[in-house]
Formats: structure tokens, sequence, C-alpha cells
């Protein structure tokens, strides 16, 4: 008998002896789950070909099954959570913060702020509703003429290039980033843009509020026992501990989504997503111990590789389709890339 059919009999033995085993002590909702797993263990004493990788694989499959399990179920307390602390600053920016500005502000400072600030929100509410409600892009199930590189080992489906398989949504994704608990949804070939653009205005809005209420914030924070004896009152009090609230929030979230805004701009830059960044990163390295050099084949020069991104085509889209809300589609269809080896300038403008 060949050894992979005797290892795979071996499997098929134990799965049955551990459902027969488990049905009587543990709930039918959970037999499937304790049996897959009493099943990781049990391979590995009957895989002759086990190693460090599958070892380590096979231990750290329930963890990456909770962690799939947890972002799928909290998926929409994440977005909630945007809502609800998006809308807790903008609230306190209207409610405190603009009749401060009407009063003490000059007209042109004054019509600066209540412009920019529009525009920013404007940006941010838009880019954040397209992420979470624009799919992400799914290979074919039924073309089969389409070029693909892999097949995928849990959706048994062709994999088109730069395709990659999300444990959380259960399904390949075309030009899969990451997956965002905050968007619920996954990052790919067709909200990318959006997502990115979400994260670049969010981050200004937030440093927007926190460089401009800096003083606020100050006062607010060497008053704040004082507030809490007459002759204050609770509005008074209210409107500190609000300018307080504004002021750590935007700026805690100005540096974490800053940094990773910047992480982004640099795979952008180099015409990466998050995962072909660890993929480019190892093949770089096997090449460079043959003496070869890597070159990402997806890459068009860092400018092109902007174009591409934000669907620049011409001068005039530097506005109408990065700094206005745009809903345009994006560059090819996700299936099919060309391969620009040398680079050209694709989209001159």
């Amino acid at each position: 008998m060949h050894p992979c059919s005797s290892v795979l009999h071996l499997l098929l033995r134990c799965m049955r002896g551990c459902c027969r085993h488990s049905r009587s002590r543990v709930p039918r909702r959970l037999r499937r789950h304790v049996s897959y797993i009493r099943l990781i263990f049990k391979s590995l004493y009957f895989n002759s070909l086990t190693n460090s990788d599958v070892v380590t694989d096979s231990v750290l499959e329930p963890v990456f099954w909770m962690v799939e399990v947890v972002t799928r179920w909290f998926g929409m307390v994440f977005v909630f959570l945007v809502v609800a602390l998006t809308s807790s600053v903008v609230f306190i920016a209207y409610y405190c913060l603009l009749p401060l500005v009407l009063h003490t502000y000059s007209p042109g400072w004054m019509i600066w702020h209540i412009c920019y600030g529009h525009w920013n929100l404007v940006m941010i509410v838009f880019h954040y509703y397209k992420a979470t409600q624009t799919p992400p892009g799914y290979p074919s199930k039924t073309k089969t003429d389409v070029p693909f590189v892999s097949v995928c080992k849990k959706c048994i489906i062709p994999k088109p290039a730069r395709s990659h398989h999300c444990g959380i949504c259960k399904t390949c994704i075309l030009k899969m980033d990451h997956h965002c608990p905050w968007l619920n949804n996954c990052v790919g070939h067709f909200n990318h843009r959006y997502f990115f653009s979400f994260c670049l205005f969010l981050t200004l809005g937030c440093m927007y509020c926190s460089v401009s209420g800096r003083h606020l914030f100050i006062d607010a924070y060497n008053t704040i026992d004082e507030v809490s004896q007459p002759p204050y009152t609770y509005k008074d009090r209210m409107f500190y501990k609000s300018v307080i609230y504004m002021w750590v929030l935007t700026s805690t979230v100005s540096v974490a989504l800053g940094a990773l805004t910047l992480w982004h701009a640099l795979l952008i830059t180099r015409g990466e997503t998050s995962i072909e960044r660890h993929i480019n990163s190892k093949e770089a390295k096997r090449l460079a111990k043959r003496g070869r050099v890597y070159r990402n084949p997806f890459s068009y020069g860092k400018l092109n590789n902007w174009k591409v991104f934000f669907g620049v085509e011409k001068r005039s889209h530097w506005l109408t389709r990065v700094l206005l809300p745009s809903g345009h589609a994006p560059y090819g269809d996700g299936l099919t890339w060309d391969i620009y080896p040398l680079k050209k300038d694709m989209m001159p403008v």
C-alpha cells in the first residue's frame, strides 16, 4: 500500500473514532469542532512527514479558528464603535467648538475652519460607507478561461494572480490586502482605494481636531478641578470634559492610524499589498542566496503605482478622483494583471 494511502486511512479512522467517542459527552453543536481538534493532535502521531512547520500549524489551528470566529461575530461591534466615536467627536465639534469659532475667530479663519472641517467630514463618511458596502471582489466560480496561478485548497476553485483566501469571509478575495474588522469587510481590489482614503482623511481630521483644540485642551485640563466647584454649572463641566475627551481621542487615533496609513502608503508606492509584502520579502531573500535580484512584477514605478491605485488618467483626476468623493471603478478587473518589468509611464498626465 502506498504510504500516503495508509496515512489517509489512519486519519479517516481517527475521525470516525473521535466522532463516535464524542457523541455521548459533547453537545451536538460542539461535536464537529471537538472532533476536528482531536484529529489535529492525533495526526501528529500518524504522519511520517511531520516537521516543525506542520506541528506549529496544527497546534495553532484552534487559535486561528477562534480568532476568525470572534472577528466574524464582532464585526458589527467594531463598525458601531467607529460610527459612535466619530459621531461623538462631530457632536462635540458642532455643539462646543463651532459656537466658539463663530464668536472669536476672524472671518477669514472662520470660513477656512468651516470649509475644511466639512470637506474632511464628507470625505470620511463617503469613503467609510463605500469601504464597508463595496464587495472587495471574488474570483469567478464558473469561468474557466481566466488565467490562474494555483487552486485554492479551501474553495477548490482556480485562484487568479494576487488573490488569496480569507478565513473570515470563507472565500477568496481578488488582490486581497487584509480583512479589516473595523470595516467588517475584506480589503480587496474593488474597495482598497476606499479603505486607504478613509484612513488618510480620518487621520487628517483627527490631526486637525488635535492641533486646533490644543489650547482649549490645556485650559480645560488646568481648570478641571475648579469647574467642579460653584459658580460653574453642569453645562460648564460637560464642556471642559468634552474638550478633554475629544483631544485625547483624536490625538491617540491620529498617531495610531497615522502610522497605519504611512505603512499602507509605502505598500502602494511599492505596488504591493500587505500579504504580498511578506511573500515578496521571502522571495527576495530566497533569490538573494542565489545571487539574483527579485523584482515585483506588479510594480509600475512609484508615481505610476499611485496613478493606478487612485485611477488617475489625467491631471484633473487628482482633484475629481482623489480630493473629491468619487465612485469610479479601479484599474483592471482584478482577474488579470499587466506585468511591466520596466518602469514606464502607464498613465501620462
